[in-house]
């Protein structure tokens, strides 16, 4: 009877396990539902937070989302920058969740340091937010820690600087919109030039960047770093604005919506620009934007994104100068020695993006795209020194056909009960230029001497796995790139039919770490292998064995909150490259590069004084050295130590909008040993707007706020005057904007 007694209340316990065990089953239950904003259009991209669990998902482009394993009594969390946040407690699990976000103010506080890597992005996100752009110059400007210089008229790719690079004009960060890249391969003037002018700043909705080569998804020339500009998918707005300035500047922007229903959206936007700039030598620049863009989210939230771009660009530019050539009052600061300089260009796109809802848990995106690219450029950086009597100008210029294709698919899942996204992708990229030239010209009509002529077909095939786990407050990313170039090169200056062909590829792993230690502090260690590619003339004309160097990087950082409406990020970082091999388009010769290496750190300040109130400051340091050069000789010419960003921003207050920011660039070495030095400089610019009524807004920007005499863009230069008898080696430089103001109107509907 005992034993009987016992095995009964065994069998109970056992059904009281199962029934336990069973509840807890068909309580838990996947969560779906979808979120749209106060105009009824889904919302992309929102983060939706199981607060129980900590688990995550985002919404996909029909404002979609399921999130598993919620019970009755969770809650859940929604959240996306310039929306209020929302919480839903779960009271009925087999409900479909329907979310309506409103619009809201920027706010620091709805920011929330999460296990993902993008914070830093929403970060800049809300910098944008603020201080809105209105030249691709600003634009570049919004990467903490990004530099830029022009040095040509207006019309060529800015010089850029980032973690202790020159980079020239692209070769050591990857700069794409909207998935297409921009940085040029094999180019005429030099290696990953990136001329962003093509992009009407008006229509940028986000940014996305990221410092090193720590991403899986980004290829060539990431290196110092990378940055991805997104174009709006509608617009809210309808706006046409005209700008009147100093030195004859002018600016004309449209931006309207021709299509806007349940699924479908459509706008053109339109700019143009004028301006002489402040030079003896009026620059006539002239500059003409197209863009159309088209976006279809299917029921299912499949969505389709088409956009066609033209851009075509012309001027004269004064060049950089001798400093000797205005120490001696032969010309002013804004003279030049040959004002024959100058170019033009145009770029034709179409951009095609697909991203499809497979399941649940499948993502499948691709992307096509196709660019019609010309340039020709005029310049003359010694004067007489090659050419005592006709001078030392120089034409570059390329005709070039820029086709891609790329596709990746995610697929989420659990490992130890945790979320999993795999990840793989493939990428086709195809450099078809045809008459890549240079040549030595007289006053940009005559051409003296063919130095370099040829056609260049150059491929890029990749491709990439990777994985990300979400391991409660940890996550854990890894990835593995594979990249295979091959350079064709057909030169047209020998007298028999010469092709050189030659392959390489590369392997690049990357292994990355979040950790979220509380909800006021998250830690990440970023490490990563990159390259840039070289040009292909240089891959044909040197017998290397490894034409495709590697660079080494990590990134050691923190993000912290000390207040609802403070944001702290640091990071300390390290790079090392090997040997290369560059192509000098300016002078069509290979010069060697040694290994070298960098490191630094990076600080950067977010505060919200007030609801309308904010402050940003970021302060980089770079310590940047040749590694097989002995001490005093091993600097890198103009690699920046200290530069930094930041300023006061008024949003939205009593119908005012303002800003004053500021930039600064220390004293740098502009050759190896430092007997040449490029002079630093603190410029600030201003801007205030008010808004008359809701459709009409009247507006001032000022440029060199304080009038200071400063160098946008200097080199170390070996050159002749044409009265001299021997060259001379110092500062050559073009004067940046002095005091310049210009007026805004701009109507809304």
């Amino acid at each position: 009877m005992k034993h009987r007694f016992s095995a009964q209340k065994n069998m109970q316990s056992a059904i009281l396990v199962l029934v336990f065990l069973f509840s807890n089953f068909i309580l838990a239950h996947t969560i779906t539902g979808t979120v749209v904003d106060t105009d009824n259009r889904p919302v992309k991209d929102v983060y939706v937070l199981h607060v129980k669990s900590g688990t995550h998902t985002h919404t996909n482009a029909k404002g979609y989302f399921a999130i598993d394993q919620v019970e009755e009594g969770d809650e859940l969390r929604f959240s996306k920058l310039g929306y209020s946040a929302f919480a839903k407690a779960i009271t009925n699990e087999a409900e479909v969740l329907q979310i309506v976000l409103e619009y809201a103010a920027i706010d620091l506080d709805a920011i929330s340091l999460t296990n993902e890597v993008d914070v830093l992005n929403t970060i800049t996100q809300a910098d944008f937010e603020v201080n809105p752009v209105t030249s691709t110059q600003e634009v570049l400007r919004s990467v903490p820690g990004l530099f830029i210089g022009q040095h040509a008229g207006g019309g060529k790719a800015e010089q850029l600087f980032l973690r202790g690079f020159d980079i020239d004009h692209g070769t050591d960060v990857a700069i794409s919109v909207d998935g297409m890249p921009v940085n040029m391969v094999s180019h005429a003037h030099g290696q990953g030039y990136a001329d962003l002018h093509f992009v009407i700043p008006e229509t940028i909705d986000n940014i996305s960047y990221g410092k090193g080569s720590y991403d899986k998804k980004i290829g060539n020339f990431a290196t110092a770093g990378h940055v991805d500009f997104r174009t709006m998918d509608y617009v809210r707005e309808n706006v046409i604005s005209s700008e009147i300035g100093d030195f004859n500047y002018q600016r004309y922007v449209g931006l309207v919506q021709v299509l806007d229903n349940t699924n479908t959206s459509a706008y053109i936007a339109t700019e143009y620009l004028t301006f002489d700039g402040p030079f003896d030598s009026p620059q006539n620049f002239d500059r003409v934007n197209l863009f159309g863009k088209l976006n279809h989210i299917s029921n299912n939230g499949n969505e389709l994104g088409i956009s066609i771009s033209h851009f075509d660009s012309e001027w004269d530019a004064s060049g950089q100068i001798p400093q000797r050539a205005v120490d001696r009052g032969l010309i002013g600061r804004f003279g030049a020695i040959d004002d024959t300089e100058g170019g033009e260009t145009s770029r034709t796109s179409v951009n095609i993006n697909y991203d499809m809802q497979v399941s649940d848990n499948e993502v499948f995106s691709t992307h096509l795209y196709y660019s019609k690219y010309d340039f020709l450029l005029f310049s003359n950086f010694t004067f007489f020194l090659e050419d005592p009597i006709n001078g030392d100008q120089i034409k570059q210029q390329e005709s070039r056909d820029l086709a891609g294709f790329d596709a990746a698919y995610t697929y989420t899942t659990q490992l130890s009960n945790h979320k999993l996204d795999l990840t793989a992708g493939i990428r086709l990229r195809n450099d078809r230029t045809e008459g890549s030239e240079l040549s030595r010209t007289l006053n940009r009509r005559t051409t003296l001497e063919n130095i370099q002529l040829g056609d260049i077909n150059e491929t890029n095939t990749s491709g990439f796995v990777g994985a990300t786990w979400y391991v409660n407050d940890f996550l854990i990313d890894a990835g593995l790139r594979l990249e295979r170039f091959k350079f064709t090169y057909k030169d047209a200056l020998t007298t028999l039919y010469d092709t050189q062909a030659q392959s390489e590829t590369a392997l690049l792993p990357k292994l990355n770490f979040n950790y979220r230690v509380n909800e006021d502090v998250q830690l990440y260690f970023k490490n990563g292998v990159g390259f840039h590619s070289n040009d292909t003339r240089v891959v044909l004309q040197q017998t290397a064995d490894d034409i495709l160097p590697k660079s080494y990087g990590s990134d050691l950082g923190t993000i912290w909150k000390p207040t609802d409406r403070m944001i702290v990020n640091a990071a300390l970082w390290y790079l090392f490259l090997e040997q290369e091999f560059v192509y000098v388009g300016d002078a069509g010769i290979v010069e060697p590069s040694g290994e070298t290496e960098r490191y630094g750190y990076d600080l950067g300040i977010r505060y919200q004084l007030t609801d309308h109130l904010f402050f940003d400051g970021n302060l980089n340091y770079a310590h940047a050295r040749a590694v097989s050069e002995p001490d005093g000789a091993d600097l890198i010419p103009l690699a920046p130590r200290y530069t930094s960003t930041g300023g006061l921003s008024l949003k939205d207050w009593n119908k005012f909008n303002a800003g004053i920011r500021y930039r600064y660039i220390g004293d740098r070495p502009a050759n190896e040993d430092n007997s040449i030095v490029a002079e630093g400089y603190f410029v600030s610019d201003l801007n205030v707007n008010y808004d008359i009524s809701n459709n009409l807004r009247l507006g001032v920007a000022i440029q060199n706020l304080f009038d200071v005499e400063w160098n946008e863009t200097q080199f170390a230069t070996e050159s002749r005057l044409q009265n001299e008898a021997a060259p001379v080696e110092e500062i050559h430089f073009t004067p940046g904007t002095p005091f310049f103001i210009r007026g805004l109107l701009q109507y809304r509907f």
